[in-house]
């Protein structure tokens, strides 16, 4: 357990075992962000690499202050998994594939549509409904991004399940070990940008004060986007099942760019949270590249982790590397298939290459790491059938 936690400074933790590969400038960013007015605690999961000035991949728990800029611009991203009415050895990858690529993302507008009603209901239902009104303007200007994935390492994957570890876990879930399941890996879209621009414009990347008027502006606009994202995974995962006729029922949907009040020892405070898991949410998947094996677990929550766990592999390539890497090893029509025997739909000639499994980490030791320190138990191993990236029809949802 001692080995996957090391202590790097005061307030400073990082969950990680030697096998592991942490850059040294995301542990420098690490103690940034911990000198931080107002910061008591960080924590670095296995997953964590370097981002624009803040690290991705860490737990960031602060008293009095809150700081947009370590939620980012994609607030609300996150995973949610859906179990389908397919059989998982009954899929026609080709049929699927093209099936899929002509009709998954058709429409918008109606979707674009349906997106605005169903986030409406949504708002209400978790009484977001007066701070929805009071923000319609914002929130109207991105009616057209409903059920788009976007770019970057978000996907919608089809998977199936290769092993369970733990089959009283397993059976607890209730649900069925033969079935194809989707994970979908999405935001807020433009929104969160939008959100944390007007933050960046007006304040730099300062913190709030938590019972300013300004806190309080941005943790309204904070909570749409949340509940934005929500409803954006939900209408993805509609979208690709509709073209295929498929059934489909949520197993988990969990955020992982956010801040939330929490107790830490007794004391209350704001945990922000970039790229990292809550673990007091019930079980999460942690998926690996689109190559390689996702994990659904069993969070165990520990004041060590600030209750939070890695949301996936993490990079370990900085994306202006990429093509200059593996142009010349791979062609584009190679990288669409995988070593498992799985299909990769993205026509973006830079996304693809950027996204490749090489650079990505190890998430079998990312996960590895988080069992070690006592802070995940592994339910299901679960493998890529028909991953979806972002295409050129969908990039003009931008």
């Amino acid at each position: 357990m001692g080995n996957s936690i090391q202590f790097i400074e005061s307030g400073v933790r990082l969950i990680a075992s030697e096998r592991n590969w942490i850059e040294g400038d995301a542990i420098e960013q690490l103690k940034h962000v911990s000198r931080l007015e107002g910061m008591n605690q960080v924590v670095g999961l296995p997953d964590l690499h370097p981002g624009r000035g803040y690290p991705i991949g860490a737990a960031c728990w602060s008293q009095q202050k809150i700081y947009p800029a370590l939620v980012g611009n994609d607030i609300g991203c996150g995973m949610a998994l859906y179990e389908t009415s397919a059989d998982a050895n009954k899929v026609k990858q080709d049929k699927w594939e093209k099936a899929l690529r002509k009709n998954a993302f058709k429409d918008q507008e109606s979707w674009s549509q349906a997106g605005a009603s169903r986030f409406c209901e949504q708002a209400k239902r978790v009484g977001l409904d007066e701070q929805l009104q009071a923000n319609t303007e914002l929130v109207d200007g991105f009616h057209h991004s409903y059920g788009t994935i976007g770019g970057g390492n978000h996907f919608a994957e089809f998977q199936k399940v290769i092993k369970v570890h733990n089959d009283t876990l397993f059976t607890e879930l209730g649900i069925n070990k033969k079935a194809l399941f989707l994970l979908v890996h999405s935001g807020s879209r433009g929104l969160g940008e939008a959100i944390l621009r007007q933050h960046v414009d007006a304040f730099g990347h300062q913190g709030l004060d938590q019972q300013s008027v300004d806190a309080d502006n941005y943790l309204t606009k904070h909570n749409l986007a949340l509940c934005w994202a929500e409803v954006n995974r939900e209408l993805i995962a509609a979208r690709m099942c509709d073209c295929l006729g498929l059934d489909l029922t949520e197993i988990l949907d969990v955020n992982h760019n956010l801040v939330s009040p929490v107790s830490v020892n007794g004391q209350t405070g704001w945990l922000h949270r970039k790229g990292v898991t809550p673990a007091d949410q019930g079980v999460v998947m942690i998926p690996g590249s689109r190559g390689s094996s996702s994990y659904l677990v069993k969070p165990i929550v520990s004041d060590v982790s600030l209750s939070s766990l890695a949301h996936g592999a993490g990079r370990k390539w900085v994306r202006s590397e990429c093509q200059g890497r593996l142009r010349k090893k791979y062609r584009i029509s190679e990288l669409q298939r995988t070593s498992l025997g799985s299909r990769v739909i993205c026509d973006d000639k830079s996304l693809i290459y950027e996204e490749a499994p090489e650079a990505y980490k190890s998430i079998d030791i990312v996960v590895a790491d988080l069992v070690a320190a006592g802070l995940a138990e592994i339910i299901a191993e679960f493998a890529p059938v028909i991953t979806y990236k972002n295409v050129y029809k969908e990039a003009c949802c931008k």
